[in-house]
């Protein structure tokens, strides 16, 4: 007798939940019920007379186990769903190893490292093995033991491959095989084991102790997997161990939804479940419960471009609902204020909350424009999974010079930079400069920079050290007052070594540190830039801290009230969904990123992360893109992602303005030639200095230098500019001209812009043309 619940499934639900004789891969798309297919699954193999113990059910996260669990328990039982063996990969395995611990000789009792621990003794194994810091950074080093864990390659294997360690060598890093050997031995020493660990020694378990891994495979006569397309090549190989008799697996996951290789997933984990596993049945999840007919519909057309995957074609039966909307905007500003005038105006016509909408972009960094405009418009709003952006440690760590800078007394910036980047000194010579300072009732500086005055009890070589950071200090404190902040900024991150710091490697995380250093330096030039055009010379350092310690305040306000704008990366938003989703910075070099560069494979992952981003909407789906955007302190021009013209025309609608493809271009070139020949002209007579630093390949460019006093451009003119007209702005976009006033250095314009609202600018800042 089928049970009641049974019948709330549809038909290919039904099917995938029933068939438990053999392995059975559950391609689910996006909205599909991915989650209660699982649990109804598991219910009815429970009810088909297995006991809970039998069955192994393996997440990515404790919450999904925890929601699952009770969800089970509801059907089954709270007492019968107790005995599940349910968790993440780590949770369970671990529970593994410390029953068969004797086997591997560890105790029962063994310590699991967190990241925060591995990289400590990453950062003391390279201390006594004399190796520079500053090229053997933690993170990088343990990113690559990591790899080759995951891999299921051990010390000894990594040492004897020669791929391996030709690429340390390019790395710059060529004793990575030495201190993975070490950092091994060391863990055993102390009987822990790391993340990565867990899933290597249970491998190692069932590989070279076949009575242990035949016990496991008799208990566990029913393996379910969720989110497999996030698996890697260890857990894939620890699930064969373990189903290698019975064959008994269900594993469910899309394909299309692949998005984590950067975190070792494979997609051929899924791709090639049928060919690993014979005789394996597919069921597909095709009914999408979650989004409108024309968000579904669009996403397919898009995912459809990708030659590797599984081909299923995912439908909706909700409302037609409102085509995709594409807006183009001038800038990553402007972008920001469409953004935030569509926000309400969509809760004015159908009475949502704040919480109905999520803003999704592909980089940390861009969180700051929309931070700020949300800011000012006074609409609340929330960082998901990460931090406001002037809360990032990269960001605080360069603020903190600044603010050093500005003020020598600052006790906290001078400790948080002393030693970053790393210059020698350590917490030993900084708790005898704060105890010098108490005792004499004088500032960190006064001490750090008059050691022998105050009896510092320091060797030679720590003055010496002392010496070289209050020298650099000094050096940028003599330009604070003939460079504008824009300029001191990127002489600071670039001379302070922080720039180095992070450029040398491309890990993730380093990635999005360079992102953020490059948008600080872009909000340091929109800074100069905004408060000249309207009239506002004060664009010094010290300036600018005014301004950006009332956001740092304010990002201490309690989250009490839910009631936000969520704004999040893609990444963030995976298994999350909200009625209006806007998916912002849709160019090239963006979203499809940079990094992609011209790998097949790379392009594809980009793709679904898109198709990720659309399919978390359930009613609106926004998507926009700047004509141009702050790049490393400069206006660069930019082409609409070819993900939008890859979405069928029939289901998305161009705002008014918005051009794609060629015309687009066309314009940004046009653009680009009318403000190379006012460059030109100014050139010609700015005086500024400020060097262009570069960035071991890469570069922080100026704004083409701040604009002279009387530029030559006609329409800086007061009599060339009427009350009326229409000007184009750079930034600000398109705006009418209300009314003017003043003469020459002086003359003033106050224009209404479309999106941004009304400014005055200064004519002989202001960067716009006429267009009517």
């Amino acid at each position: 007798m089928t049970p009641n619940y049974i019948n709330e499934l549809n038909q290919s639900q039904r099917d995938a939940v029933l068939y438990i004789d053999g392995p059975a891969l559950v391609i689910a798309g996006a909205g599909s019920g991915k989650t209660r297919v699982l649990t109804y699954k598991i219910a009815y193999i429970l009810e088909q007379g297995l006991a809970p113990w039998n069955i192994l059910a393996l997440t990515f996260t404790n919450k999904a186990a925890r929601e699952m669990k009770a969800r089970i328990a509801t059907i089954v039982g709270a007492e019968r769903a107790r005995y599940l063996w349910m968790g993440t990969f780590h949770s369970l395995f671990s529970r593994i190893l410390r029953a068969e611990s004797a086997h591997l000789n560890f105790s029962s009792n063994f310590t699991i490292y967190d990241t925060s621990d591995s990289r400590s003794l990453l950062r003391s194994i390279i201390k006594e093995m004399a190796l520079d810091e500053k090229q053997y950074k933690p993170a990088a080093v343990q990113s690559r033991i990591s790899n080759a864990k995951n891999h299921l390659v051990s010390p000894s294997a990594y040492a004897a491959n020669k791929s391996a360690y030709e690429g340390d060598c390019a790395a710059k890093m060529p004793a990575i095989r030495d201190i993975y050997q070490r950092y091994w031995s060391r863990c055993r020493q102390a009987e822990a084991m790391d993340f990565d660990d867990l899933l290597f020694y249970t491998y190692i378990l069932f590989n070279d102790f076949p009575e242990v891994l035949k016990k496991y495979q008799e208990q566990f006569q029913y393996v379910l997997v969720d989110e497999y397309q996030d698996t890697n090549f260890a857990q894939h190989c620890v699930v064969q161990q373990l189903v290698g008799v019975h064959q008994k697996i269900c594993v469910v996951g899309d394909d299309a939804q692949s998005i984590y290789s950067f975190r070792g997933a494979d997609i051929d984990n899924i791709l090639d479940f049928s060919k690993v596993f014979k005789g394996a049945k597919t069921f597909k999840l095709e009914q999408n419960y979650r989004s409108t007919q024309n968000i579904v519909a669009a996403a397919n057309s898009l995912i459809k471009k990708n030659q590797r995957q599984i081909q299923k074609e995912v439908f909706s039966e909700n409302s037609q609902g409102e085509r995709l909307r594409v807006t183009q905007a001038y800038s990553d500003i402007e972008e920001a204020e469409i953004v935030a005038k569509q926000i309400r105006e969509l809760r004015v016509a159908n009475s949502y909350e704040y919480q109905d909408f999520s803003i999704l972009y592909r980089t940390n960094a861009q969180s700051r424009v929309f931070e700020e405009v949300f800011r000012k418009r006074g609409i609340p709003y929330k960082i998901y999974g990460g931090l406001s952006f002037y809360q990032r440690k990269e960001i605080k760590d360069i603020i903190s010079y600044f603010r050093l800078i500005v003020n020598l007394n600052d006790e906290e910036a001078i400790k948080r930079i002393i030693n970053y980047p790393a210059r020698g000194i350590g917490a030993t010579t900084l708790s005898k400069v704060a105890d010098a300072a108490n005792q004499a009732e004088v500032s960190y500086w006064d001490i750090v920079s008059e050691p022998l005055t105050y009896n510092l009890d320091i060797n030679k070589g720590a003055q010496r050290k002392l010496q070289s950071f209050v020298e650099l200090i000094n050096v940028f404190r003599a330009e604070i007052d003939n460079k504008n902040a824009y300029e001191m900024g990127a002489w600071i991150v670039k001379e302070s070594g922080i720039i180095a710091d992070v450029m040398q490697d491309n890990s993730p995380e380093n990635q999005s540190r360079q992102e953020n250093i490059e948008e600080l330096i872009n909000g340091l030039s929109e800074f100069c830039n905004s408060r000249l055009e309207e009239g506002n010379s004060e664009v010094l350092l010290y300036h600018f801290l005014s301004e950006v310690s009332l956001l740092t305040d304010q990002d201490n306000e309690s989250d009490e009230d839910q009631n936000k704008v969520t704004l999040m990366t893609v990444h963030s938003a995976k298994g999350l969904e909200f009625r209006n989703v806007f998916v912002v910075g849709l160019e090239e070099k963006l979203f499809p990123s940079n990094m992609s560069g011209d790998s097949p494979q790379a392009l594809e992952e980009e793709r679904r992360l898109f198709y990720v981003a659309m399919t978390r909407a359930e009613e609106n789906c926004m998507l926009s893109f700047a004509k141009s955007r702050m790049r490393y302190g400069s206006l660069e021009f930019s082409s609409p992602s070819r993900f939008i013209s890859e979405i069928d025309e029939q289901f998305i609608e161009l705002s008014q303005g918005a051009a794609l493809g060629a015309s687009v271009e066309r314009n940004a070139t046009a653009f680009r030639v009318s403000n190379a020949v006012e460059n030109t002209k100014s050139r010609s007579t700015t005086t500024s200095t400020v060097p262009s630093p570069t960035t071991e390949g890469r570069r922080l460019k100026r704004v083409g230098g701040l604009p002279p006093a009387n530029p030559a451009n006609p329409i800086n003119k007061v009599g060339a500019l009427e009350v009326g007209q229409t000007v184009e702005h750079e930034r600000f976009g398109v705006g009418l001209v209300e009314k003017l006033e003043g003469a020459d250095d002086n003359a003033k314009a106050t224009i209404a812009f479309t999106h941004a609202g009304t400014k005055q600018l200064l004519l002989r800042f202001a960067r716009f043309k006429v267009i009517g």
